[in-house]
């Protein structure tokens, strides 16, 4: 069995997470660039944990700026297991209401100027992203929210848009009328990435607005987003800290194989694989290849 590394990736107002024991931070590289900032190592329990700020310490990326591959990347080269995202939302519906956590199990990705995978020419995978959360941990999740009383919403379509401009109008009724759930700007392509690297993946979105569909709410712009983030920033981190002393000291085999993503993934021939890009894949592809040998 694989000890459980569970990774932290925080989002809006999640530049840190109180109550690590133990802590170190480490500056990595990685070969796809730097991450968003130092990784964060510790302990709550005896779950271990590295925890990384998407936007870096001050919000300084913006979701189009972020470097999702080396993120993703530093976490996996960190021996993380089990990735739980946390990120800022707008809802489509009245019922996911501000200040509600929703665990979405789809998303539906309309970016459109990011890296989206570590694959390419001289080693081409297909990965599957039917079920892009892992199932168990959503459950651990959803299980920590209600030990904390906490009120969430399990299940829903997380609508992730390019950024970093709010919807227009138009589009929020587009993406209500389609029936999605919430809308974020950092969901993807970091699942996409996530599954690829192998790594069990979920994530918490915090609904701060109504976008801008609502008739009876303003139009959404930083305030009024900031205000809920910072309420919000408080019970995800009494979240998290639940989800991580109730963790299981061994990582749970995914039942839909997030954890062995590669095994049918890659199609080129192991003889026809460009060397320079399956070093520069190092830790994504180590286990896939070391099964295939």
């Amino acid at each position: 069995m694989t000890r459980a590394v569970v990774g932290i990736i925080g989002g809006s107002g999640v530049y840190h997470l109180p109550g690590l024991q133990d802590l170190r931070e480490e500056r990595v590289t990685t070969p796809w660039g730097d991450p968003s900032d130092a990784l964060h190592f510790g302990r709550i329990g005896e779950t271990q944990v590295v925890f990384l700020p998407r936007h870096g310490r001050g919000h300084v990326f913006s979701p189009s700026g972020i470097n999702y591959r080396a993120n993703i990347f530093a976490l996996k080269q960190a021996g993380v297991t089990d990735l739980v995202s946390v990120s800022a939302c707008g809802s489509f519906k009245s019922e996911l209401y501000p200040g509600l956590f929703v665990l979405p199990d789809q998303f539906v990705d309309r970016t459109f100027g990011r890296q989206s995978s570590f694959f390419g020419n001289g080693c081409v995978a297909h990965v599957s992203m039917a079920h892009p959360v892992a199932p168990l941990l959503a459950k651990r999740i959803a299980a920590a929210a209600k030990t904390e009383g906490m009120e969430h919403s399990v299940g829903g379509t997380y609508v992730c848009m390019e950024g970093p401009q709010f919807s227009s109008y138009a589009e929020s009724l587009t993406y209500k009328a389609a029936g999605y759930d919430v809308i974020g700007m950092t969901a993807m392509p970091e699942a996409k990435l996530a599954r690829e690297a192998e790594l069990s993946y979920a994530t918490i979105a915090m609904v701060t607005d109504f976008d801008c569909w609502h008739p009876e709410h303003d139009n959404v712009d930083v305030a009024s987003v900031i205000a809920v983030v910072r309420d919000n920033a408080d019970k995800a981190s009494r979240l998290l800290a639940r989800l991580l002393a109730d963790f299981p000291h061994e990582h749970e085999p995914c039942p839909i194989g997030s954890d062995r993503a590669l095994d049918t993934a890659i199609l080129t021939a192991p003889e026809a694989r460009d060397p320079a890009l399956m070093e520069k894949l190092g830790v994504i592809v180590a286990r896939a290849s070391g099964a295939a040998t």
